[in-house]
């Protein structure tokens, strides 16, 4: 039985509510269950130096969690002049994951840069981010082409995330901190819109997991992410 009663291959509540932010050109609040992330999209003209000249454009990703964003109060990693290693490694996993569905030359000379902000967290704060950032990306590409800035949108493809986990023994779908903290292993999958894979990390914590568990993890991770299109889609529209 899962700490919340849930189905091996349930997600958690998810909603990805848009237009949340007054000023940027593309946001989402992305809700998973208690895990709470807020997306902007925010668009400059302009790329970085080691660009110019390259005809096109550049995507990247920040990421940060809010002081009290969990039990305790965390420190702000500002006020000690140094991101964490945690916090880089995952700002570059969001950057990866949605530079592999845009058209970068069809972006222009313009960097879109993906805000991912964690409000309050329970597990899944950087799946939760790629998933919502791809939505506040959709929206900032579709603004750009209402507004006539460019021609054609840039995103090729969608890209969500999901993490799954051995939990008790059983292979279980969308792991939350009480999961998370105690799994025997654990996995993040970002995945395309036609199930390919992006980017796969996965980790035996308790103990090494076989050839069956992680054909099951990767079964459950494009469940997940399969009905996580839908709601992306649904988010867009």
């Amino acid at each position: 039985m899962r700490p919340s009663g849930r189905a091996a291959d349930q997600l958690r509540d998810v909603t990805l509510e848009t237009a949340v932010s007054r000023y940027a050109e593309g946001s989402c609040l992305a809700k998973f269950g208690q895990t709470h992330v807020l997306c902007t999209a925010s668009v400059e003209q302009g790329v970085p130096g080691w660009l110019k000249g390259q005809g096109k454009g550049w995507v990247t990703g920040e990421y940060g969690m809010l002081p009290r964003a969990t039990h305790t109060r965390g420190r702000r990693e500002a006020a000690s002049g140094k991101q964490s290693g945690r916090t880089q490694e995952i700002q570059r996993l969001i950057g990866r994951s949605l530079r592999s569905v845009i058209d970068l030359k069809a972006l222009g000379d313009r960097t879109i840069t993906l805000d991912c902000d964690v409000i309050q967290a329970d597990g899944g704060t950087r799946t939760a981010a790629i998933t919502g950032a791809w939505v506040a990306l959709a929206k900032a590409c579709a603004y750009l082409v209402e507004e006539q800035v460019i021609k054609t949108d840039p995103i090729t493809g969608q890209v969500a995330a999901i993490s799954c986990g051995v939990y008790s023994g059983a292979p279980v779908l969308d792991l939350d901190y009480a999961e998370d903290s105690n799994a025997e292993a654990d996995a993040n999958f970002v995945l395309s819109g036609d199930n390919r894979i992006i980017e796969l990390q996965a980790t035996g914590e308790q103990r090494p997991f076989s050839d069956e568990e992680f054909a099951e993890l990767m079964r459950l991770a494009k469940l997940g992410c399969g009905r996580l299109f839908d709601l992306q889609r649904a988010a867009i529209a």
